[in-house]
């Protein structure tokens, strides 16, 4: 108990310490969590037999829109790092157990490049779809991309009646089991 103690008070006090020599790295990298978050709970509830559901046939069935993000995360964490990094998941990968895996390397491949940057090297300027941005620029692109199909999955399992992770119940910290 004494060693999780003392491991949680280092993680809070590494945390405070980013927070303050860090802060907009630090504010980019919190938001980018809630959406990863969003998005793997999401691939949880999902059961596999409705990987296939596509609600017209101009859109992307579910498993299609959770490959399309692990994509997305090469490509703009990618970017962020001068790298260009094409897995094409959504062409190569078709069910739950591919895709999950593939969706939790990607992002594990964007917490890498959130690794990396600080406010000082977070200005640079890279290549991103023939024009100049800064690296955090893409990192919040890659957000707002991951959460714009967020919103599609939203609409997907109310469509299927499954509440989204975001809409459930919160519960104080004292009362979760």
């Amino acid at each position: 108990m004494k060693l999780f103690a003392t491991t949680l008070l280092l993680t809070a006090a590494a945390f405070a310490q980013d927070s303050i020599s860090n802060p907009l790295t630090t504010v980019s990298k919190n938001i980018y969590a809630i959406a990863k978050n969003d998005i793997l709970r999401s691939a949880e509830k999902v059961p596999e037999n409705l990987w296939s559901f596509q609600p017209t046939k101009e859109v992307r069935t579910f498993g299609q829109l959770f490959a399309h993000v692990a994509d997305g995360q090469y490509e703009f964490c990618g970017a962020a790092q001068g790298e260009h990094v094409s897995k094409d998941v959504e062409k190569t990968a078709k069910t739950k157990a591919e895709i999950v895996p593939a969706l939790m390397e990607a992002f594990a491949y964007c917490d890498a490049a959130y690794a990396k940057m600080t406010d000082a090297n977070a200005p640079q300027l890279v290549s991103f779809f023939n024009m100049r941005i800064t690296k955090l620029g893409a990192m919040d692109f890659n957000t707002a991309h991951t959460m714009e199909h967020y919103g599609n999955l939203v609409t997907y399992m109310r469509l299927k009646g499954i509440v989204p992770p975001s809409s459930e119940p919160r519960q104080p910290a004292a009362t979760k089991k």
